[in-house]
This record gives structure tokens, C-alpha cells and sequence, in this order.
């Protein structure tokens, strides 16, 4: 293993025990009552990762894509892999290194804590849950694509209450 690529496994772990010590104290989303709405929705049995932590290392990282596809065609987050939550599939991660940093997300961070649950039992050492995931993502406006692999503002939000979420005026909300 490269030392940059332990030096980075040893900051990600760092930062996100951090986080997960204070989550209590530590708003990372930009609106206090989403914050305390993701807050209250995860277990926190996945290490937690920042919008602003992973788009620093996104590029050394494997970002999972835990929705469902008609969430995932109309937007994602670029270079993201696609996993159904409800049709989730192990066994083509299976040929991944166990240490590869692997960070899932889905609409606010449920589903994909869930999936990260299982990457853990299945050996996966680097685990984490994008915090607020892509809702959180589109608010902090960070880029997204579609299925095309063009760049878009459209978030599907599930329906009309989860769509309250999303912030940013500029993201088009859609179910």
C-alpha cells in the first residue's frame, strides 16, 4: 500500500471519528434542521464522511450510489457506481481490495448506512456514509450528473415532503 494512500485512510478515519464524537455539536449540513433531521435518521453504525471531505478525496475514492435507479439517471454524484438499495448486490464489489475507501450515499443517509452495514460485515475495513448524502451534496452545490453524464441541478427527492430538504434554489426537485 502507498503511504499517501495510508496517510489518506489514516485522516478519513480521524475525521470521521471526530465527527461521529461530536455529532451532537457539529452541524455539517447547511440548514440546522435538516442537520438535525439526518441526525436523528442514522445509527451511526457506518463511519460519517462531509460533503466538503469527500470531494476532497473523491478521486481515491469509490463512491456508491445506493438509491434507486430512476433516482440515480437523473442525478448522481460524478464517477458514482450504481447499487439498488432494494435489489442490492454484493458480489460485484466483492473483487475490490477490503481496504478500498468506499463511501455510500443515497437521498439523506438511511439506505446507504444500511449498505454500508453489509460492506462492513463483508470485510470492507473504510467505510463511510455521506452525511445528509446527495440532498446535502446538491445543497452545499457540489456537481452532479445524469445518466447521460451530463452535468445537471436535478435532484429526485422522493416526494414532496423529503423534497423540503433541498435548499438550494438553484436544484430542481423532482419525484
Amino acid at each position: 500500500m502507498k503511504i499517501s494512500n495510508i496517510i489518506i485512510s489514516m485522516i478519513l478515519i480521524m475525521q470521521s471519528l471526530a465527527s461521529c464524537a461530536q455529532s451532537t455539536t457539529v452541524q455539517i449540513c447547511v440548514n440546522p434542521k435538516f442537520d438535525k433531521k439526518v441526525a436523528q435518521t442514522i445509527r451511526y453504525t457506518v463511519d460519517i464522511i462531509s460533503p466538503k471531505q469527500l470531494a476532497e478525496i473523491k478521486k481515491k475514492t469509490y463512491v456508491l450510489d445506493t438509491r434507486e435507479k430512476i433516482e440515480y439517471d437523473i442525478s448522481h454524484i460524478p464517477g458514482a457506481h450504481f447499487a439498488s438499495y432494494s435489489n442490492f448486490e454484493l458480489d460485484p464489489l466483492l473483487e475490490l481490495p477490503r481496504d478500498t475507501t468506499i463511501v455510500v450515499y443515497c437521498s439523506i443517509g438511511y439506505r446507504s448506512e444500511k449498505i454500508g452495514e453489509k460492506l462492513k460485515k463483508a470485510g470492507f475495513t473504510k467505510v463511510y456514509n455521506l452525511y445528509g448524502s446527495l440532498f446535502e451534496w446538491a445543497n452545499q452545490s457540489y456537481p452532479m450528473e445524469n445518466e447521460e453524464g451530463s452535468t445537471t441541478n436535478k435532484v429526485h427527492t422522493y416526494n414532496k415532503q423529503w423534497s423540503k430538504w433541498v435548499d438550494d434554489k438553484k436544484v430542481i426537485k423532482i419525484w
